[in-house]
């Protein structure tokens, strides 16, 4: 038996392989974009077959498609949305700027799906009715984005900020050095300090979420340019009310649909987001490197989880090597942020021309994030244990503690006694109490760190 067949579409025949469910423009894709080797994620594809349903399910209400048409294009694409026939859509992301490619694959599998069932139903004159998909990429970039960031990414977020509100509750009394530009400064306490990480996720979460809400709005119904050519007025509205039903989620329809398929202002929005996220957990993992450095000629004020040898020759060694991988994420994500920021220049007239890497951006960032996230937690913030001795020693020398005296005796005489105790390595209250004219119990209540790290004036 051959191992192709020949299929046929407006070109003229493809010789396409025998088991494959997609057709004639599938395979010319196939063969016209050798470049990365990576396929859009399977989330895109998922939603690209949601939008094929709702599509369906609204086609059949306005008396346009058959009910035996629709509910094998329904029962197919549940297939794909479940997951299933992942490896029939091979189509490379750097492709023709529209996602037309990836269009046409799906229409494709889901037809082939459907004639297997004994349903004939053609790819376009069926699975692609009242669509172009110049409204069903731009469409699908946002349903696959505001579902990956309210199902995977959001959980994940408040899984990570679950995991640091247990540790600063239990770190609230553990004072240790304060530091700005690397520098010894007031003290704070470690949980004030793990608060601060979690007020930033939170702030990041509450942006993330507006922008992801910002594409609820989607352009379909506006097919080739945005003005909705080939479709029934009413198919728009049709659409979403089908789409909501069955994702869960609140779509309306975009009112002016040009502006969702000329321009991706709504994606790079969330983009940008996005990129703010990997900022602070960039943060967050550089903290923790600086925090658990040494143990012997770094700060050692913590000890994150030993997981795994540290290095090939130097026996004992382990490195923080979650906090590492966590960084190699916020790089990435900045990196993938900077390609989306490029592609939404890139709206010439009625049509952005770099839809494909959008989406395949933003699904990547997604799930970077959202695992980094997770293993954040998991494997860094959850188990860490504090090196409190080396904490308490640590600001009981620090002299900036004479900061506290500046309303009692001035800045200058404040600095004298600091560069006192630098100079000569004595404890910063014995110089005080020779230099200040304060009692001992004065300036150890002055000078207490833990009423320190809760701010006023005494």
């Amino acid at each position: 038996m051959s191992d192709t067949r020949t299929e046929t579409d407006s070109l003229g025949e493809v010789q396409v392989p025998a088991d494959a469910l997609w057709g004639a423009q599938t395979q010319r894709a196939i063969e016209n974009f050798p470049v990365s080797g990576q396929p859009l994620p399977p989330a895109f594809i998922a939603a690209v077959a949601q939008i094929k349903r709702a599509a369906a399910e609204a086609n059949t209400s306005l008396g346009l498609l058959d009910n035996h048409l629709r509910d094998a294009i329904v029962d197919a694409c549940q297939a794909l949305i479940a997951g299933g026939h992942a490896d029939q859509f091979p189509v490379d992301r750097y492709q023709t700027g529209s996602g037309t490619s990836t269009n046409m694959n799906v229409n494709e599998v889901i037809a082939a799906l459907a004639r297997a069932q004994g349903v004939e139903v053609h790819p376009n004159d069926h699975v692609n009715m009242s669509q172009s998909s110049n409204d069903v990429i731009p469409t699908a970039i946002h349903v696959s984005s505001v579902m990956a960031v309210k199902e995977r990414l959001v959980p994940a977020l408040t899984h990570l900020c679950g995991v640091i509100y247990e540790r600063e509750s239990l770190f609230s009394g553990q004072v240790k050095t304060g530091r700005t530009h690397l520098m010894d400064a007031m003290p704070v306490t470690l949980g004030q300090e793990l608060r601060t990480w979690r007020e930033q996720l939170l702030a990041t979460q509450r942006r993330l979420e507006t922008a992801a809400d910002e594409l609820l709005a989607v352009p379909q119904g506006g097919t080739a340019v945005g003005s909705g050519v080939n479709a029934l007025p009413e198919f728009a509205d049709q659409f979403v009310r089908f789409l909501k039903a069955n994702t869960g989620h609140d779509f309306s329809s975009l009112e002016h649909k040009f502006v969702g398929q000329s321009a991706v202002d709504g994606p790079v929005a969330l983009s940008s987001q996005l990129r703010g996220l990997a900022i602070v957990l960039t943060k967050i993992a550089n903290d923790l490197r600086w925090m658990n450095s040494g143990p012997i000629h770094g700060l050692a004020e913590i000890s994150l989880p030993a997981l795994q040898p540290g290095s090939s020759i130097m026996p004992g060694k382990v490195n923080p090597v979650i906090p590492e991988s966590v960084a190699m994420v916020g790089a990435q994500v900045m990196g993938l942020d900077s390609a989306v920021a490029i592609a939404g220049q890139s709206g010439n007239f009625q049509l952005n021309v770099m839809l494909p890497l959008v989406a395949g951006n933003l699904l990547d960032m997604v799930s970077l994030l959202g695992n980094a996230s997770t293993l954040l937690a998991d494997k860094a913030l959850r188990d860490f244990t504090v090196n409190a001795d080396t904490l308490d020693a640590g600001v009981g020398r620090n002299p900036v503690l004479v900061t506290a005296l500046n309303p009692e005796i001035g800045y200058g005489p404040a600095a004298d006694i600091a560069k006192e105790a630098y100079r000569t390595g004595r404890p910063v209250i014995d110089v005080a109490e020779e230099r200040s004219g304060l009692s001992r119990s004065r300036l150890e209540a002055l000078m207490d760190p833990l009423k320190l790290t809760r701010g006023g004036i005494d």
